[in-house]
């Protein structure tokens, strides 16, 4: 990679930047974790001419996001996905935030509707003791899955 495109002045970032430690501490969130997150593609750093990870200090905000949406239960390849859709030079604005939110509201709700349903069908299985995939009327209603055979299925209800 070119010396250019591989180091990050200070100069590049307005307000400077932030050394990966430094983005841990500010944010709670663990170095490795701040490591992982890069290589899913959730943040971006730039290196020092030492090698060293730098992050514009907007990425505080995107890793806040991060951590709130994990959080909610949203898998991370949802949150790659809204986050690609931002900037990287600046910070998102008001109106680019809204936007991102707007995508992950029918995910949310959704699994606010499932864990409802689970909610109040958990009565009826408290002391049953069965948990059978075969009888189990929340996770296998009706036994839908019976006729594909033995062994776990994927038991997500289907639209319908």
């Amino acid at each position: 990679m070119p010396k250019s495109e591989k180091t990050a002045p200070d100069c590049a970032f307005p307000g400077g930047t932030l050394s990966v430690g430094e983005v841990a501490k500010r944010s709670g969130v663990a170095v490795s974790t701040l490591h992982f997150y890069e290589t899913k593609g959730l943040i971006r750093s730039l290196r020092t001419e030492g090698n060293q990870r730098r992050y514009p200090r907007g990425i505080l905000r995107r890793v806040a996001v991060i951590k709130v949406a994990q959080r909610t239960g949203i898998p991370l390849a949802s949150i790659q996905a809204a986050l690609s859709r931002l900037p990287d030079g600046r910070a998102p604005t008001a109106d680019e935030w809204a936007e991102l939110s707007r995508a992950w509201r029918a995910e949310l709700d959704e699994r606010i509707l499932r864990l409802t349903q689970l909610r109040d069908q958990l009565d009826d299985c408290i002391g049953c003791g069965c948990l059978s995939l075969k009888a189990c009327p929340l996770r296998n209603p009706a036994d839908v899955l019976g006729g594909q055979g033995a062994g776990p299925r994927l038991l997500e209800p289907q639209p319908g």
